[in-house]
């Protein structure tokens, strides 16, 4: 049975580096017989505002469906650009809307523990910076890594999160690209 992989693209637009990442990275999934679906974030239409838990809207036909799929999926694939030290708005508001109550946790009641309710899948995240991920890491202290995997991901039930950075990909040369889009089909290739 192949694995069912869900690649999201948290850059809005499709012509980007990261969008690179995400064809390279499907590519080698299918070459291993995965079944894949990509969700292109620039290419929904819904509101990335979340008003509250207690008055949040109902979602649009995208965001319904983007659940579905992350409920349908085995392993999901961000790929997204590191922007002032975090992931895009856009991709922020997708996992606000998306990651709810009562579909990726539940809050018990009278605890300060949670459900889990994505348990069963895995995540990897393709991550790209234009500063050196070593500066990312010792300087800045990985904000966003540490967001996406333990505060959203792992939160929810959705472990092993393992996390590949790209950079500095401002100033890198054609070649460097290649074995980083190289390196996204690997890692389609091994489904991590």
């Amino acid at each position: 049975m192949s694995k069912r992989v869900l690649v999201i693209l948290g850059h809005p637009a499709n012509d980007s580096f990261c969008a690179a990442l995400v064809d390279n990275y499907v590519e080698g999934a299918r070459e291993a017989k995965a079944e894949v679906k990509v969700l292109r974030l620039g290419e929904l239409d819904f509101n990335p505002i979340l008003q509250g838990y207690k008055t949040s809207a109902p979602l649009e036909p995208d965001l319904v469906a983007a659940q579905q799929a992350i409920t349908w999926s085995e392993h999901i694939v961000f790929v997204y650009p590191i922007w002032w030290g975090a992931m895009p708005a856009l991709l922020k508001g997708f996992i606000d809307r998306t990651f709810l109550p009562s579909f990726a946790f539940k809050y018990r009641d009278k605890s300060a523990l949670w459900d889990k309710l994505l348990t069963g899948r895995s995540a990897r995240l393709l991550v790209t910076m234009d500063s050196p991920p070593w500066y990312f890491k010792w300087v800045n202290h990985m904000p966003n890594h540490y967001q996406m995997k333990k505060t959203i991901l792992e939160f929810c039930g959705i472990k092993p999160v393992r996390i590949s950075s790209f950079g500095a990909v401002k100033g890198s040369s054609a070649q460097q690209k290649a074995q980083w889009l190289a390196q996204a089909k690997q890692l389609g290739r091994k489904l991590s």
